[in-house]
């Protein structure tokens, strides 16, 4: 069981200074947990969930590990109409199908990528203008 507080060291700015944000365990479900951060109240959501999938062996294929981080949190934004606003969810995710038998140094190699992708300032171009 994961631990039932998590605190991640963010860098908001992205200058290299990182304040720590403790997401405290929420809700247990079968093969999910879900934790609450600090701007979670009972009408807005700041949500970090873990999930799973149990592996299927199939034939010679011992199959894959599939895991997957979610992070949730409500926001408000203009409407379609000016002197409105909505409340909406930003939402990211990140999805792996690890190979069963894969070694801790390849999966350490894979979300190391990942992370460099994701602070790349390419991503920056996908999220915020929909580039590709």
């Amino acid at each position: 069981m994961l631990d039932n507080t998590i605190t991640l060291p963010v860098d908001v700015a992205n200058t290299g200074t990182t304040t720590d944000r403790a997401y405290a365990r929420y809700s247990e479900f079968t093969d999910r947990s879900v934790y609450k951060g600090p701007a979670h109240t009972l009408s807005s959501r700041d949500t970090l969930g873990f999930y799973r999938t149990p592996v299927k062996a199939n034939g010679s294929d011992n199959g894959v590990a599939k895991t997957a981080v979610k992070l949730t949190q409500d926001i408000v934004v203009p409407g379609k109409v000016a002197s409105t606003s909505v409340v909406k969810p930003l939402i990211a995710d990140v999805a792996f199908s690890i190979p069963v038998g894969a070694t801790a140094a390849q999966t350490l190699e894979l979300r190391q990528r990942l992370i460099a992708v994701i602070d790349h300032a390419i991503s920056a171009r996908l999220v915020d203008t929909l580039e590709i």
